[in-house]
């Protein structure tokens, strides 16, 4: 286990006193390795809530830079840092909150064998991209490699969020939910998003993800938790394993 010194130990504190945390909790998100892959919406909560828990390794990936019209909704990115990368910006603002932890910017679109070997190195995948073409590649890679994923979406004033114990027998994957889908490029650039609801949602990625991390409660595998911001509602719904999905299932590609 990871040794705290006096100023970790003051830093997590409120993490610490907490009985489904404690000292060994917070010890296992010092341990940690996490891949983020988004810096924008849900990217920016995950990464700087992530951050500020103590996860020991954060690696995040994304190639845009930061836009104007970005700055309504992905709140890791401020005025100064338009034109520039958006992971330079997101690991400086991550680094900020928290210098003693190991943070890795990608400036690239992961895919094909970076992707696969990016997932390999990772304790846990977060998917905050906002299209499904992307979220498939995560999902394979995730497969492949047997890694946990947490996976959210969101566009106008909805959201969701799953996780997939990728790897396992019996447990479904991204695909299997969605693999008819013919609407594959539908995102929040062509559709509009409310700001605060990837902030709900990516903050639930990283609750989810420290879930996973220190093994407690009640976690979001085999199920999607929808949110519907107007109605102000949260619905679930379960999820079955697809066993002829070709990604997960016993008839692969």
């Amino acid at each position: 286990m990871i040794s705290m010194d006096n100023e970790e130990l003051s830093r997590y504190s409120r993490h610490i006193m907490l009985p489904e945390i404690g000292l060994s909790g917070q010890q296992k998100l010092l341990a940690a390795k996490v891949l983020i892959i988004g810096a924008g919406g849900l990217g920016s909560p995950a990464a700087l809530y992530l951050a500020a828990s103590g996860v020991g390794e954060i690696s995040i990936a994304d190639f845009d830079i930061v836009e104007l019209n970005n700055l309504q909704r992905q709140i890791a990115h401020d005025e100064d840092q338009i034109g520039h990368a958006k992971v330079s910006s997101c690991s400086n603002r991550m680094g900020k909150i928290n210098s003693a932890i190991h943070i890795k910017p990608l400036n690239n679109n992961l895919s094909g064998e970076q992707l696969d070997s990016q997932v390999a190195l990772a304790d846990i995948v977060v998917d905050c991209t906002d299209n499904l073409t992307t979220r498939f590649e995560i999902n394979k890679a995730c497969v492949k490699n047997k890694k946990r994923l947490v996976s959210a979406a969101a566009i106008r004033w909805e959201g969701q969020i799953s996780v997939y114990e990728c790897g396992s027998p019996d447990s479904p994957c991204y695909h299997c939910f969605y693999g008819n889908s013919v609407d594959i490029d539908q995102s929040c650039s062509q559709n509009g998003i409310v700001s605060p609801v990837v902030g709900v949602l990516g903050s639930m990625q990283a609750i989810e993800v420290i879930k996973l991390i220190v093994d407690t409660g009640d976690k979001l595998m085999g199920r999607v938790l929808l949110f519907d911001a107007l109605s102000m509602q949260w619905e679930s719904m379960q999820l079955p394993k697809n066993p002829a999905c070709p990604v997960c299932g016993n008839k692969k590609d």
